[in-house]
């Protein structure tokens, strides 16, 4: 196999990753108008309102939470400091809708929150009013708890780097800590802040399996209903357009934020500094502060799911739910290994070849990232079942055979979707690795009589093996929990964790749903608690490398 051949492969991957998009928007461009006059355009005003709504919501709440106790722990020390430094990551591992069961079980009537509440007081289930879990502010809530690490991580690697003597300057000059950070450190950080804070919005637009089971009416749950209920996948693609519209343009802001993001300052940094000591009250408040996030977004949730799994009555080592782990770890496992595989190629095609065309593909290979899995799914099974039709009407005509779904009714359909949906992952977390790498290395290679997979197999995968390794880990992950997509394409004898779960919580069956919900979760803890271990083990400069590639992924 040659270098040019390496380089072809690179731009079949980037057309995988591009041509579902495409197919998306020309369905939706070419499909029956009828039904979106009919049905859709009286709800797309509905649909608009509660996107923008937890939009708004989810980014300012995520970029403040996280700023703020990214700022406490990397500043300063209070009681807990070290180990809040960590467990402020922790919400990360739950997908957003595990976390709305859990809260759903613990805060809704029959919970044990209103039914203590009862207990207490005496009152009926008229005498008293509480927050309706089930909202469009529930979902907000949820999807904060879950995304603010997203600006954590973020803002945490950027505080760490700036010079702390503008800082020092600011505080002999008479500012308070409060308005030292507010007026110093916070402008500097503010292009890591705005990137997590769109990162966690572009989550947030995404989402299905929370704003679905708070029955909330969004962009992502429209395309659902069309699909499914209406059983019209032209409506579906249309509101997948403009789904995709809008998941672009948030897109096109990350990416203008995180071109103007720069090292800031010169000098000692914060992490070099000695910290200061915060004792008495003041401690005690920052230590309330950074833990209420990680009470909120992971010490209750798995409480609440430990205790609704060991009365549910499901047995996880059953047939049935190896079946459904089987599942899952297989497509998870083919697809971690074809989307890392993918990302080397496109990545060593662009470092290879430095030029206008690599950057192309790069962006291209990339853009699934900001496209919802709804979106993929629809892009991907238009085509595809079109051309199975034709398959099947073709040997059905010429010999009599029934092909009947050869591709859309199989699990390379959604492997494909997930190649498209986490390309970027691998490709960010791969680039971390190689970007520490001096452009020299290639030139001794190829002096050595390495060039092309040589090169790439015995310089570049050597030297980057951390960062492969922690891109098929990242991306293994990514796909466990993966529910939009995975619900439109899965086949009917062919059922995810992520599957079993929404499928159980659909009907009410919180507690059931909590089994297979604490598997995804300890599957996510891996990558989560790899990138904290991280932290405290490499450079500076590295740390914030990882730490955006790692944050990237979702």
């Amino acid at each position: 196999m040659s270098e040019k051949t390496l380089h072809r492969l690179a731009w079949l991957v980037v057309a995988i990753c591009v041509a579902p998009i495409l197919a998306a928007a020309l369905s939706a461009l070419t499909g029956d108008l009828s039904v979106w006059r009919e049905v859709l355009a009286p709800v797309l005003p509905r649909y608009a309102a509660t996107t923008l709504f937890l939009v708004i919501t989810v980014g300012l709440s995520t970029a403040i939470i996280g700023s703020v106790t990214a700022w406490l722990v990397t500043v300063y020390r209070f009681p807990g400091q070290r180990w809040l430094e960590i467990a402020l990551a922790l919400p990360l591992a739950f997908p957003a809708y595990v976390m709305a069961y859990a809260y759903t079980h613990m805060l809704d009537h029959p919970g044990p929150v209103q039914t203590l509440l009862r207990g207490l007081t005496g009152w009926g289930p008229r005498d008293y009013w509480f927050p309706e879990i089930r909202s469009l502010g529930g979902a907000a809530v949820m999807l904060t708890i879950v995304l603010y690490p997203y600006v954590y991580l973020l803002a945490r690697a950027s505080f760490r780097q700036q010079s702390s003597n503008a800082f020092l300057v600011a505080r002999t000059l008479g500012r308070s800590p409060i308005r030292a950070f507010y007026r110093v450190a916070l402008p500097m950080a503010r292009p890591a802040i705005a990137g997590g804070a769109l990162l966690a919005v572009m989550e947030t637009i995404a989402d299905y399996g929370t704003v679905a089971f708070f029955n909330v009416q969004t962009f992502a749950t429209g395309i659902y209903q069309a699909w499914f209920s209406l059983g019209n996948r032209a409506a579906a693609a249309q509101l997948a357009l403009c789904l995709l519209c809008f998941a672009l343009l948030i897109a096109g802001l990350e990416r203008a934020q995180r071109g103007k993001a720069q090292t800031a300052g010169r000098g000692a940094r914060f992490e070099t500094m000695e910290k200061p000591h915060l004792t008495g009250a003041p401690g005690w408040i920052a230590f309330a502060i950074c833990f209420l996030p990680v009470l909120l977004g992971f010490i209750i949730p798995v409480i609440m799911l430990g205790s609704m799994a060991i009365g549910s009555g499901q047995n996880l080592f059953s047939s049935r739910y190896l079946d459904f782990m089987q599942n899952s770890l297989l497509v998870a496992s083919v697809a971690a290994v074809l989307t890392v595989a993918g990302a080397i190629l496109v990545g060593f095609r662009a470092r290879t070849r430095p030029t206008r065309g690599s950057k192309l593909i790069v962006i291209g290979a990339g853009l699934g990232y900001a496209v919802p899995g709804g979106v993929i799914a629809v892009g991907l099974m238009v085509p595809m079942a079109g051309l199975d039709n034709v398959i099947d009407r073709f040997m059905e005509g010429n010999f009599g055979i029934d092909t009947g779904l050869l591709i859309t009714g199989s699990i390379w359909l959604m492997v494909l979707a997930y190649m498209v949906r986490f390309m970027a992952a691998a490709l960010n977390a791969y680039d971390s690795g190689m970007a520490t790498v001096p452009g020299h290395f290639d030139a001794i290679g190829r002096s050595l009589g390495q060039s092309g997979p040589r090169l790439l197999w015995r310089v570049h995968l050597p030297v980057a093996r951390s960062s492969v390794l922690t891109a098929l880990l990242i991306v293994f992950v990514d796909v466990m929990k993966e529910l939009p997509a995975t619900l439109i394409l899965h086949p009917f004898n062919f059922q995810t964790l992520a599957v079993q779960a929404h499928r159980l919580a659909s009907d009410e069956r919180l507690s059931q749903a909590a089994v297979p919900s604490l598997v995804l979760v300890a599957f996510g803890l891996l990558p989560v608690m790899i990138l904290c271990r991280s932290i405290g083990r490499e450079e500076p400069g590295r740390k914030a490398a990882k730490l955006g590639a790692a944050v990237k992924a979702g």
